[in-house]
């Protein structure tokens, strides 16, 4: 790395996001943070399910196995109707222009752990080596976020479009960062060395683009807070739903609200075509409101194809047993 690289940690927390100013705190350094952890507690308050030691929601390995199988579409439709209206980034509405996919056929899912770059102010550079000693950090700043990844997790990074001296990791990183989450990175920024990287296997990258250049003038202003990617806003601990179409960011506590969603629509969707094809029931019938009789047996259906649904067609349990007990209209 050249003399050039500046790099700067300020403490700002949501000053990023035009809020007040928040110290950094935490009991440990692998737990430091810029939000404390009441705050993000407080923040995330319609999430009522465990947390990791930092404070973001820990949304169940089963819901994001489940999550696997959700569209864009689907679960747009279920934040739209929850009131949550920027939640997806699809790269066309954005300005720095369409995302640069690692593997465009492989989903990137998982829990976000966010990190807010800016440009570099050398007047504070003295402080931020004070600070990071105190925390015991080390390393720097851009290996912060990677250290505190937990298997699962996504790191989210707004680098504010930055390509040429913004790549925020390299194929190094990229190793660790899969060693730590089994995951990818989603950022609003660069990456070099796509080549090593590709040779991660099970590794993938949303990216603005690539540059050949090392990180340098930039500085991390917000670690484990809120941010932005393009028009979306971030939370640590929403629910990284990012294919090729575009990156829906879900709340955590939505987050089993959408999959249950588009498992009640993948189930009735099956049994309509299986239907349809067999001659039981017009397309038309299918495409209506359901009468008494289509509901029950759709009921007796999903009681004969529950194992082939859980197997085939990735349903979680719960929705099966809801959807026998009260129909499609659970």
């Amino acid at each position: 790395m050249t003399s050039r690289t500046q790099w700067i940690y300020l403490p700002i927390g949501l000053a990023a996001l035009g809020l007040a100013v928040l110290v950094l705190s935490g009991p440990a350094p692998a737990q430091a943070q810029t939000i404390p952890r009441d705050r993000l507690v407080a923040m995330t308050s319609a999430w009522d399910g465990p947390r990791f030691p930092d404070g973001r929601p820990q949304v169940a390995d089963d819901v994001l196995e489940r999550m696997q199988h959700v569209t864009l579409e689907e679960a747009w439709a279920t934040l739209r109707q929850a009131d949550y209206d920027t939640q997806y980034e699809g790269g066309h509405a954005f300005e720095g222009g369409e995302w640069e996919i690692l593997r465009p056929d492989e989903p990137i899912i998982g829990r976000a752990l966010t990190a807010t770059y800016m440009p570099a102010r050398p007047d504070v550079q003295q402080y931020i080596d004070a600070q990071g000693a105190e925390d015991g950090r080390s390393g720097p700043p851009n290996t912060w976020p990677i250290d505190m990844l937990q298997q699962g997790d996504v790191y989210v990074a707004n680098g504010y479009g930055k390509i040429k001296d913004g790549t925020l990791i390299g194929d190094r990183l990229g190793t660790t960062i899969y060693a730590n989450s089994g995951n990818g990175v989603v950022f609003n920024g660069s990456s070099r060395d796509r080549a090593g990287l590709e040779e991660i296997d099970g590794f993938n990258a949303f990216l603005r683009g690539w540059h050949p250049s090392y990180i340098q003038d930039m500085m991390l202003a917000g670690l484990n807070t809120p941010t932005r990617i393009g028009g979306a806003t971030v939370m640590p601990g929403d629910v990284v739903l990012a294919k090729e179409g575009g990156i829906v960011f879900i709340p955590a506590h939505l987050a089993e609200q959408v999959v249950r969603a588009s498992e009640r629509t993948r189930v009735q969707d099956a049994f309509a075509h299986e239907m349809v094809q067999a001659g039981t029931y017009t397309a038309g019938q299918m495409d209506t409101e359901w009468t008494a009789a289509i509901e029950a047996r759709f009921r007796e259906w999903v009681a004969a194809n529950s194992e082939r649904l859980h197997e085939e067609h990735g349903v979680g349990q719960e929705t099966i047993e809801a959807l026998m007990q009260a129909g499609s209209e659970n």
